[in-house]
């Protein structure tokens, strides 16, 4: 398997091409590599993917803003009394087409679709100049990851700046920017959010026939066809697609290399549930972000922890929400894995139960004292499993919808207890608290509650009451699923940038 830190030398050159410009959207060779000189073999091949792998680590996508904004932004976190103010604008919902966090979110997203477009667009070079049929497969294959990392991209992209999928108008709302190529100038201006899901679909159907099962594993940092299947699977649900949703997350579900990673099965002192979070392995990851102590991008414990100030007690900014700690029964194990009770260090002195998921990676821990520096895993077996078991909902088959969520949960629950039986009046409310309870602040919750609209509590979307020692301000915030701040701004430099046509979104 390829070292994910091979050789990032061309990586920082690619970064350089891509920042060259002051729009996110126009990225041309010229004040970095030459194109013509950039990529011509297999080995430059290699090199600009597994620097496309190390721009994914950015602190502004799955190592930080990425993974826990959208959670922030909703109503999985409350601030703390004295907080430093970091995401600020998203916890008062102040956001503003200059929002720095969004922006930098926006950005962090077209710099890795640049890239992949840098390597799609010349690795018909590299396979002119290569006679190996060895490394002509493997080029094969680096071309089918990357058709898969632009694929997240854009869903990443279309999730946050867009309005949830109506499939009666899709082809009316507004989708994102389409750049398809590196170097050949493209119109500045928004497809429709049908043709912004058509390209997804379109990128991850080249993958698949490309990508084969042969290197599908767990705990998997590159892009294999199971990472495909995985984000066709969630992208489908978002289109409300429910029997493609449902056929594609079956593959994963029904495939031997993926398993739950059970809190009744042991592993050194522990389970393998908490192995995922203490370790970053196990049985269930599909896809996970490699980080190493020398190289990890941002750190996703900091905003809810704040141990590394001195190593001493802990300086929140965030803590859970009381009615996230109430979702939990007693024989929940994973309130075990993801929260654990401690004073922190503010002048108030709280005592609450902080996330200690992003604890931080226990070799990075004991070898380094690197804490709250966890490896993201943007795509788990459990989610594929909430995914059918709603799609199961959405055709009224609660029976199958049931036998999903209980399969789940006796993986989560002490001597395999946990069954949950859902019916045409509590399904949604059900599987809204399990998506809560499975994936928490692991960037759900916002897209969630705005794809849900009037089917989830009434339309109401959600609602904040104060608790110990919460910011006053934030603490009593109201908003209804249809808020227009559901839908982040489109940076105001790319709206007017010279020869622009992006249009802004509603409100701001």
């Amino acid at each position: 398997m390829k070292s994910i830190i091979y050789n990032i030398k061309v990586c920082i050159a690619v970064v350089a091409v891509a920042m060259a410009a002051t729009s996110c959207l126009e990225k041309y060779p010229g004040a970095g590599i030459q194109t013509e000189k950039a990529m011509k073999t297999y080995e430059d091949a290699l090199q600009i993917n597994t620097g496309i792998y190390a721009l994914l680590k950015s602190s502004s996508l799955y190592t930080g803003y990425l993974t826990y904004l959208p959670d922030v932004q909703a109503d999985m976190v409350y601030a703390v009394d004295g907080y430093s103010n970091q995401m600020g604008s998203f916890w008062l919902w102040q956001l503003r087409s200059t929002t720095s966090e969004s922006e930098a979110v926006y950005a962090g997203l077209y710099n890795v679709i640049s890239n992949c477009n840098f390597f799609l667009e010349n690795v018909g070079v590299v396979k002119a100049n290569t006679i190996d049929d060895e490394k002509l497969s493997e080029l094969d294959v680096l071309t089918g990851e990357i058709y898969t990392v632009r694929a997240l991209c854009y869903s990443e992209l279309i999730k946050l700046y867009c309005e949830a999928y109506n499939p009666k108008t899709a082809n009316e709302q507004k989708g994102v920017v389409l750049r398809k190529y590196y170097s050949k100038k493209e119109k500045a201006e928004r497809a429709s959010l049908y043709d912004s899901y058509q390209f997804v679909l379109d990128d991850l159907k080249k993958a698949e026939e490309i990508l084969d099962n042969e290197n599908d594993l767990y705990g998997n940092i590159y892009a294999t066809r199971a990472k495909a299947e995985a984000l066709h699977a969630r992208v489908a649900l978002y289109m409300q697609d429910w029997q493609t949703a449902i056929d594609y997350s079956t593959l994963l579900i029904e495939s031997d290399k993926f398993a739950l990673s059970s809190v009744n099965s042991a592993v050194g002192n522990g389970n393998h549930f908490d192995y995922l979070w203490t370790n970053d392995d196990g049985y269930e990851i599909i896809w996970r972000i490699y980080l190493t102590p020398e190289s990890y991008g941002g750190m996703l414990g900091s905003p809810f922890l704040g141990f590394n100030t001195d190593r001493t007690y802990y300086y929140p900014d965030y803590v859970p929400a009381q009615w996230v700690l109430n979702l939990y029964d007693s024989s929940d194990l994973r309130y075990g894995a993801y929260f654990a009770n401690a004073q922190t260090g503010h002048s108030h002195g709280l005592v609450w139960p902080l996330l200690m998921k992003y604890r931080g990676n226990e070799s990075f821990i004991s070898s380094y004292y690197l804490y709250e520096v966890s490896m993201p895993k943007p795509f788990r077996l459990s989610e594929q499993y909430l995914i059918r078991a709603e799609a199961y909902c959405r055709q009224g088959d609660y029976s199958k919808a049931s036998n999903d969520l209980t399969k789940l949960r006796s993986a989560r629950y002490e001597s395999g207890k946990g069954s949950m039986t859902v019916n045409a009046d509590n399904w949604l409310n059900n599987i809204a608290n399990e998506r809560v309870r499975e994936l928490y602040m692991e960037g759900h919750r916002l897209q969630d509650i705005k794809r849900w609209g009037k089917d989830y509590n009434e339309g109401k979307g959600f609602e904040r009451t104060p608790q110990t020692n919460s910011l006053e301000e934030g603490s009593r915030l109201k908003r209804s699923a249809d808020d227009y701040m559901f839908v982040w701004p489109i940076p105001r430099h790319e709206v007017e940038a010279p020869g622009s046509q992006v249009e802004q979104n509603e409100g701001y």
